[in-house]
């Protein structure tokens, strides 16, 4: 390979940013993130769907991820008082969603508390919306949305995207697709039975590992949706399958590295939200202006969560989720910049 298109070996010493600079890699990162970002408005405001400026500060824990993950809250102090960084903005756009007549998104940072690793980034960009609607709403959203930042990305940067992804056929099949494949978490259990490694248990549930997330998309050729996780492996927020209480009105989109896209049919009213954070033994405290806001205005909402990184490193056929970022931020780590 030409030295002009290989990706830097970086992150290790403090000038890792000098190099950067010179890297036709994180040139290439800089501009389909600005495309990204510039079509990621233009399509929402052809759906009427708003953008709204959210702090990425809040008083609760925005997603408390449920058994499903590792990932911690990550607090901070502010002028003596606790908060956390925003690890997703569902709540709020939830909370904006009222003010408009379809919906509302935003890009903008958020914050884990996780080991960071090929797959997992401390800071990343998250591109999340939140409508009125069902979970069935929010999917063919999603496939519209990644359908048409797919097409676009073709159309305008095949020439610089090639000659590190060495192709694009996988952008191109994306877009073919009239609509993904959807099984359910049930039947994904049952697909993946025996292959070694896919499945690990935690307090009695069953999850799928990476391992099983990349058996899933190989299975159906790049792109797969699994739905209806059980419903105390999930955030509190995801509403239940109507009588069968015992699942979640959920689904992630795999594909590329594995899970790119979260999506979930919300509590409808008060009374949801509190059966629900009831149920995980959670503490409704922290909760309680959101529990008013679905008794007072209880609307029909659903939304989504990509990772704007994952999404790109689908894009680029990398492996290595830290080569996305232009400055990558590590817990526990001084930065230079």
């Amino acid at each position: 390979m030409n030295d002009d298109f290989q990706i830097p070996s970086l992150r290790n010493k403090n000038e890792d940013y000098l190099k950067v600079v010179d890297s036709k890699w994180y040139s290439l990162i800089l501009k389909i993130c600005d495309e990204i970002n510039h079509c990621t408005h233009s399509f929402f405001r052809d759906q009427g769907i708003k953008s709204v400026f959210l702090p990425i500060t809040t008083g609760s824990i925005s997603s408390p991820i449920g058994l499903s993950s590792d990932s911690l809250p990550v607090g901070i102090e502010i002028a003596g008082i606790k908060t956390y960084l925003a690890d997703s903005m569902q709540f709020l756009l939830e909370y904006s969603c009222r003010l408009t007549e379809k919906g509302t998104y935003y890009i903008m940072p958020s914050f884990r508390g996780e080991q960071l690793d090929e797959r997992h980034l401390n800071q990343f960009f998250h591109s999340e919306a939140e409508i009125k609607g069902e979970l069935s709403d929010v999917i063919t959203l999603v496939e519209n949305y990644l359908k048409f930042l797919t097409t676009k990305l073709i159309e305008k940067m095949s020439d610089d995207i090639i000659p590190f992804s060495k192709s694009i056929d996988h952008m191109k099949k994306m877009v073919s697709l009239k609509s993904f494949p959807t099984i359910s978490f049930e039947q994904a259990l049952k697909l993946l039975y025996e292959t070694e490694g896919a499945i690990k248990y935690r307090e009695g549930y069953a999850f799928i590992t990476n391992i099983g997330e990349k058996k899933l998309i190989e299975m159906h050729g790049g792109f797969v949706w699994v739905t209806h996780f059980k419903r105390l492996t999930v955030p509190f927020y995801q509403a239940s399958c109507g009588m069968d209480s015992s699942n979640a009105l959920c689904a992630d989109l795999l594909f590329g590295i594995g899970e790119v896209v979260g999506a979930g049919e919300r509590c409808l009213t008060g009374r949801d939200v509190c059966d629900s954070i009831s149920s995980q033994g959670l503490d409704s405290n922290p909760y309680e202006w959101y529990i008013k806001m679905k008794d007072k205005y209880p609307i029909q909402t659903s939304g989504f969560g990509m990772g704007v990184e994952r999404f790109l490193l689908w894009v680029l056929n990398h492996n290595d989720i830290r080569d996305t970022q232009l400055i990558l931020r590590v817990n526990g780590e001084v930065q230079p910049l």
